[in-house]
């Protein structure tokens, strides 16, 4: 899909740091706007999943699911398993859906979605 998912999936994450530092007004340990804290969300874990792209097989039926890159990230990395969970959760659902502005919410997601990063690029490596 991309020549270097890696590099790609580095890009998502700065497009979501870009995004809370410019756009989501950040006042204190609170972000102000929750529409660019959403927007922040689901670039990066748009990130993580580019990447546990580049190391997960296509499933035999359908999408790939939660369920399946929680079942493939087991296979591989059981450790990995809690960074996914946590992306998961605060990219995803906590940020992605529900706009939450806690700044330590996003920052505890972006941080986990790097560690991901790193471990796919080092398997690939």
């Amino acid at each position: 899909m991309f020549d270097n998912p890696v590099q790609e999936a580095r890009r998502y994450i700065e497009n979501a740091r870009q995004t809370l530092s410019r756009s989501a007004q950040k006042d204190g340990r609170y972000y102000s706007d929750k529409k660019y804290v959403k927007t922040a969300g689901h670039q990066a874990y748009t990130g993580v999943l580019l990447a546990l792209d580049a190391v997960t097989p296509k499933p035999k039926k359908g999408r790939k699911t939660e369920e399946f890159y929680r079942a493939e990230i087991t296979k591989m990395d059981k450790k990995l398993l809690r960074s996914f969970n946590v992306a998961y959760e605060n990219l995803h659902m906590f940020m992605g859906y529900d706009g939450a502005t806690d700044v330590s919410v996003a920052e505890s997601g972006l941080r986990e979605a790097e560690t991901i990063i790193d471990w796919v690029a080092n398997r690939l490596s």
